[in-house]
Parts: C-alpha cells; structure tokens; sequence
C-alpha cells in the first residue's frame, strides 16, 4: 500500500475526493453483502467452537497479529487451550493447510508463521475461514476457543465475540474506500476496542508497544541490543509502517547508519546483502523467515505488545459470558 495514499486517507482533500464516488459504490456493495447475511441469502456457519475475531475497519496494519499473540498467550497462561485460523495474505499455496514446524512464509503466509512460532498454538490457514476452524477443530479437538486474526469482514465465519483494532491513524478521513482508509463505516456494533497505538483518537482500551531487549539470530541465538553498540547497524523492515519500527529502534539508542523501508510482506526475492557491505542487518519478527535465506546473519528484533490489565479483565469475562 503506498504511503502516497495513506498520506490523502488522513484528510478529505483533492484525492480523497476525487476518489468518494467510488467509495460510495464500495459502501452499497458492502451493506448489500450484510444484508444478505442478515436476511439468510447467504449463511454464517458455526465451527464447533466459540470464536474471536481480531479484527479492525481501517485497511493496513494496526497491529492485529500483536494483539492476536498476545491474547493466545493471555488464555494459554490461564489453561485454555487455543488454536488460531487465518487467510495467510501473501501465500503462494491456495489450500487449506496447518503451520508445521518446516512450514515457509510462502507456504503459509509470514503473519500467521509468527504466531505459530510465537505461542506454539496450532495454526491454520485457508482463504475461507470456515475450512480453516473446521480442520483445526479436527486436527486439534482440545482447541476450546478459535482465535481468528483478521477477518472481521469474513462473515461466512460465524463468531462469537468481536475485537477492533485501531492504531494512531483512528478512522482516518472517516470515508470509505478507496477515498478513505476503512472497509466498513465506524462506528459500528463490536464486543471490545483496543488502541495499539500511543495517540488513541477515541475512546477504548490501551496496550503498549515495546522492543524486546534481544534480538535473535536465524539459530535463535539471543544478542542483547546493547551488545549491538558501534557496529554499523541497517534495519528493514516490509510491514505496513516500516517508519514505526526504525523509530522504536532509535528510541532503545541503535544509531542506525541505513534504514530500508518495504512494501508490508515483502518477499525480499529481490534483496541486496547489506552484510556485504559490512552492516549488523536488523529486522522484524514478521520479516525474518523470509530474509533469512538472503541474508543469514540479520538479527530478528522482537515487538511485544502488552494490552492494559483493563482489558483483560473486559475480555476474560466476555469469554466467560459466551462459555455460559
């Protein structure tokens, strides 16, 4: 998505405007299709088990993986047994299939890869969510509640609990797209909201973004970000806000020498070593398996995000309101 038009999504100015005719085409089509599920043209169908959608109504990443990670591993560490489905954006397969150990980023998609490797919950992907929960619930029938991240368009899936997502961006412009940034008009009816930003523009609860203190290697070796001072250091980052990351790293004092920015999940088939060049390469998580190959001793550097007690608390009891 290029930031020329992430830029004009933030105002109501000459693009934007140029393009609300079509917005407003996109905004019929939209509330037909809910309609239709609504009046039972098309139908929403159960997977077994209860589901949460992680999801959000404005186009690009605020950072719903994150906040996918951290919510699996909230109600691992309370003894529910979790399994996650996803689309797999980016993959090159078009079955349905899970995340095993030797599973690539072109295979299954590099977001869903991380949260696998994140949590160690089983994942499973597949372009309609539905095939997804229901092998998942086959392949794993501890699963007691289905995590979906994304998808809160997706509704073939029938879910029991909704989450939206916001970064600093807010609803942007407030249109529609493509003259605006959201795929649904805002508000709307959800179950909870979660800012993952540091700006929230409207009411709902917080989490905060922070480095991990290491970063890793592609053997999982940790290196402390403090033992990375006076190396010539470059980041790279392909996700939706590359700036965000590079930023986060100048805050924790990384002098960073070269800074690449790239389309959000670039495949890096086109990467020129910087290591050559005698640079320390560092990346995202989300980045690393697909950089790996191309770049051996760039340094993954871990984003954890850690939503505020509050939320929780609200979420814990929305989940037990649904378990009866």
């Amino acid at each position: 998505m290029g930031l020329d038009i992430q830029r004009a999504w933030l105002r109501r100015g000459a693009v934007a405007r140029l393009l609300w005719p079509l917005s407003c085409l996109f905004g019929a089509i939209a509330a037909l299709r809910r309609h239709a599920y609504r009046v039972g043209w098309l139908r929403s169908e159960r997977a077994g088990r209860p589901v949460l959608v992680v999801g959000n109504v404005i186009a690009g990443g605020a950072g719903k993986t994150p906040t996918t990670i951290a919510i699996a591993r909230h109600l691992m560490a309370r003894g529910i047994a979790v399994g996650v489905v996803s689309r797999g954006f980016g993959r090159q397969t078009k079955d349905c299939r899970e995340i095993l150990a030797g599973s690539t980023p072109s295979e299954v998609g590099d977001e869903p890869l991380l949260i696998h490797k994140a949590t160690g919950a089983p994942v499973v992907v597949a372009s309609r969510r539905i095939e997804a929960a229901r092998l998942l619930v086959q392949r794993h029938p501890q699963v007691q509640w289905i995590l979906c991240d994304d998808g809160l368009q997706h509704l073939a899936l029938a879910r029991d609990v909704e989450l939206c997502v916001f970064d600093d961006r807010g609803v942007g412009n407030g249109w529609l797209l493509p003259a605006g940034p959201l795929r649904e008009a805002w508000p709307r009816a959800c179950d909870l909201v979660l800012h993952t930003g540091d700006h929230p523009a409207f009411a709902g609860f917080r989490g905060r973004r922070a480095l991990a203190d290491m970063a890793y290697d592609k053997d999982g070796h940790d290196v402390a970000l403090t033992q990375l001072a006076g190396r010539r250091l470059a980041a790279v980052a392909g996700i939706a806000r590359p700036q965000a990351f590079f930023d986060m790293l100048a805050a924790r004092g990384m002098a960073l020498e070269r800074t690449v920015p790239l389309a959000d999940h670039h495949n890096f088939s086109d990467w020129q070593s910087l290591a050559d060049a005698g640079f320390t390469v560092l990346c995202t998580e989300k980045d690393a398996a697909k950089l790996w190959p191309h770049e051996p001793s760039a340094l993954a550097v871990p984003l954890i995000f850690t939503p505020e007690p509050a939320f929780f608390q609200a979420l814990d009891a929305k989940l037990s309101s649904v378990d009866g």
